[in-house]
């Protein structure tokens, strides 16, 4: 019976498959200094997304079908209407001059300065949640895509990929944080809301 029974286990042990948990990954920022003062933000460089209790998207304070969320976001991000941040390794503030947009003076004035602010109700579904995430990375990326085939013929998936084989290449490390820092992620998430 002992062997019977270890046979069992062993079989079962071999046989089981394990749930990975998955998720969004993040970095969460350091708490700041008592002394830090916060930048002034304009309120037409905040992209700001609702998704309330049944899953819905109120974004810039319109109903919209999550089908069309990556395509407002690319069309905020990549509008370069004015002046921005200074990049690395610069001390002048410069216009976006590979932006494609539309320079709408009532949107972002520069990718990076371009925030996206994601508030969700406490019952919205996680799923739901995610989704919405995954259409805004989906935006961030065709624009480094685009951008990186222009400037190296390659999409930024390629050059990354690339990267990761040659650690040890500062060319192509320079390549990877151009483009990163072309167009920087900047995602927000606000506190929820509470469920009514």
């Amino acid at each position: 019976m002992a062997d019977i029974a270890f046979l069992l286990l062993i079989f079962f042990l071999v046989t089981t498959t394990m749930d990975v948990d998955s998720g969004v990954s993040k970095k969460l920022s350091e708490k700041p200094p008592k002394d830090y003062v916060p930048p002034k933000i304009k309120q037409k460089n905040i992209f700001e997304i609702n998704i309330n209790r049944n899953n819905e998207l109120l974004v810039e304070g319109e109903a919209m079908e999550l089908k069309d969320l990556k395509a407002a976001a690319i069309k905020f991000i990549d509008n370069g209407a004015g002046l921005g941040n200074p990049m690395p390794g610069e001390t002048e503030k410069k216009n976006c001059d590979w932006c494609k947009g539309e320079k709408d003076p009532e949107s972002s004035d520069h990718p990076n300065k371009a925030i996206i602010s994601v508030q969700s109700d406490r019952a919205t579904e996680y799923a739901t949640y995610i989704t919405v995430h995954d259409e805004l990375r989906k935006a961030y990326r065709e624009l480094r895509d685009r951008l990186a085939k222009e400037k190296y013929n390659m999409s930024y998936g390629d050059l990354e990929e690339l990267y990761k084989d040659n650690r040890k290449d500062e060319s192509i490390k320079k390549k990877v944080e151009f483009v990163k820092n072309r167009y920087p992620q900047i995602i927000s998430d606000a506190e929820p809301t509470e469920a009514n």
